[in-house]
């Protein structure tokens, strides 16, 4: 089930908590514990150190009444410091950017090789669509074999059409030719797939820069597999890095036990998680509700 490894180890250190005095000197062993259980969480080690000080600085010196219980208290200061962790790079609502910004809205699409780049994008295109918004796809993945079929078809499917070149050529010039394609037709949104980079590598992280900045990019959006758990963390973060992401999706989140992936990406990058890709429809693209998550975590504790 979605995120019971996580709920499972909560639950036992909200017990754990409960039954010790809230005071630093009998908290701390606690929670060093919880901090390494998160680890093992794919909560990445500075993320889960910020979560366990911050739960630490709402407990200590709590005062509870004679005839309270702790648990309550220890529960709400564990979610209320989760909320705050997912909540550090505020909230971006897609859909209200593009019917307000001026046309075309420039999306990149950012990430790895298998995190399911492209299919993210047929889906944010097909929302887009239900939003009554007309969008083009760029094939601006000239590198990998079979990417811009892939899109093509997905492009068909939906009725969207695919601005494309050869293999091998000039990524950056595929997605400007999108971008001249939009305006010309007065289009709504170009959202331009990309070769998956392998965020060490400098010269391929350099010609991402190059896509963003000769199309003059509105969004750059990280697409990141959650079950890779902190390998999605630093790729998260290298490619803020290089080049500055609005926020991230991150896909086969229903298959993901663990949920540490979606806090660590949002406090490492202090940028929105836009949306959880929790299936293989196009309908599948969840909105990422920051409340939401912690209410479903907050239902097993």
């Amino acid at each position: 089930m979605v995120l019971e490894n996580l709920r499972r180890t909560l639950s036992g250190f909200v017990q754990r908590l409960s039954e010790v005095e809230l005071d630093e000197r009998k908290l701390r062993p606690v929670l060093d514990e919880l901090l390494l259980s998160l680890v093992a969480n794919d909560v990445a080690l500075e993320v889960a150190e910020a979560l366990c000080n911050q739960v630490l600085q709402e407990l200590v010196g709590c005062r509870v009444g004679r005839f309270e219980k702790r648990k309550p208290i220890v529960k709400q200061a564990l979610l209320s410091a989760i909320l705050q962790l997912l909540e550090i790079g505020g909230r971006f609502d897609l859909l209200g950017y593009v019917r307000n910004a001026e046309k075309p809205v420039k999306m990149v699409f950012v990430g790895v090789n298998g995190t399911g780049k492209t299919t993210t994008i047929a889906k944010v295109g097909y929302l887009l669509q239900q939003s009554s918004f007309k969008v083009v796809f760029a094939a601006s993945d000239t590198f990998r074999a079979g990417a811009i079929e892939q899109l093509k078809e997905h492009g068909h499917r939906l009725g969207i059409r695919v601005i494309s070149g050869r293999y091998g050529a000039d990524p950056a010039s595929v997605a400007y030719d999108a971008v001249e394609h939009a305006r010309a037709r007065r289009l709504d949104a170009v959202l331009v797939d990309t070769s998956g980079r392998i965020h060490t590598k400098h010269n391929l992280m350099e010609e991402m820069k190059k896509i963003v900045r000769v199309i003059d990019a509105d969004l750059v959006i990280f697409v990141g597999d959650a079950l890779t758990g902190n390998d999605a963390v630093e790729q998260a973060r290298e490619f803020h890095k290089y080049v500055g992401i609005t926020g991230s999706i991150l896909t086969k989140f229903d298959a993901d036990a663990k949920g540490g992936a979606v806090i660590s990406v949002a406090y490492i990058t202090r940028r929105p998680i836009l949306f959880l890709g929790v299936g293989q429809r196009y309908e599948d693209l969840q909105p990422f509700d920051p409340k939401t998550f912690v209410a479903q975590i907050a239902a097993g504790l």
